[in-house]
């Protein structure tokens, strides 16, 4: 690595604390700590480390909260997790894999092990792939790849902006597993919409979790649009639990969605980049509020 990699540390137990930050920090990492959970959090948010190492048992909110405000916080949400626990049920494994722990460490433990883990982490989190965890979609280099592509030719074009606001709020509100299943339906509808309406070159990606990017043939973007709009709006409502299909109409209920969807065209804009294409993306969106 060409800078030394952040780790944080989560623990209570000062002793291990103190052992763990000075192994880690001969190791050649840059380690922060903190013995409270909610400490954890903001430190994590200021610090973005590359790697969370987190006790289950805290002195105020527990391991599992601390990773879910990690899980559902946009600078923090990819971090790894490791859990440190004494714990050894099934249900807790299976609680901390739920919210996306890629290791679960337990007490007392092989520091040499810890790591080989630690290591393996990072390794592993350094060659990830260029798609989406959740939609398999791309995401990152590959879309900012395409997208300078289109600018640089000469060839008409049009983009299709959709963005499924207020999913932080549904995430905390309603789970992990829930938000991931709003990411996968509209994934499929929009395929669907271009597979119907589009062209056999379209292309779609993401330019954040929540935010699909969509390259179409410019005769066919206001098809295609019409489509995602109707489909998805048709379909909100179910993405909620029956007894909060209605209040979830409010748009300052907690966990609210909503659907915008921003188009560009070449004809329109004269853009250099991708970087002056998210700009004038974020000024229409503003326009839109």
């Amino acid at each position: 690595m060409a800078e030394k990699a952040r780790i944080m540390i989560v623990e209570d137990d000062p002793d291990l604390a103190e052992l763990l930050q000075n192994f880690f920090t001969v190791q050649g990492y840059e380690v922060f700590s903190a013995a409270w959970g909610e400490e954890g959090v903001r430190l994590t948010r200021e610090y973005v480390p590359d790697l969370v190492m987190l006790d289950i048992r805290l002195p105020d909110i527990d391991g599992y909260e601390v990773c879910r405000r990690i899980r559902t916080h946009r600078r923090t949400q990819d971090i790894p997790v490791i859990f440190l626990t004494e714990k050894r049920d099934r249900v807790d494994k299976l609680a901390g894999l739920e919210l996306g722990v890629v290791d679960y460490i337990t007490k007392p433990f092989d520091i040499q092990e810890l790591r080989l883990r630690v290591r393996n982490v990072l390794r592993r989190a350094e060659q990830a792939p260029l798609t989406n965890r959740v939609t398999n979609l791309p995401e990152g280099i590959l879309v900012e790849e395409k997208i300078n592509g289109v600018l640089l030719s000469e060839q008409p074009w049009s983009l299709l902006a959709v963005e499924v606001r207020g999913l932080d709020g549904f995430r905390e509100t309603y789970g992990f597993v829930n938000a991931d299943d709003v990411l996968r339906a509209v994934t499929l509808m929009i395929n669907n919409a271009l597979r119907e309406a589009g062209g056999e070159n379209d292309f779609v990606g993401h330019l954040q979790e929540n935010d699909f990017v969509i390259l179409t043939d410019h005769a066919k973007a206001a098809a295609v649009q019409q489509r995602i709009e109707t489909r998805i709006q048709q379909s909100m409502e179910y993405f909620y639990p029956m007894k909060d299909r209605e209040k979830m109409q409010l748009p300052d209920a907690r966990g609210h969605l909503q659907l915008v969807v921003t188009p560009l065209h070449s004809e329109e804009v004269n853009l250099a980049d991708f970087a002056r294409l998210r700009e004038e993306l974020e000024r229409r969106r503003a326009a839109q509020l």
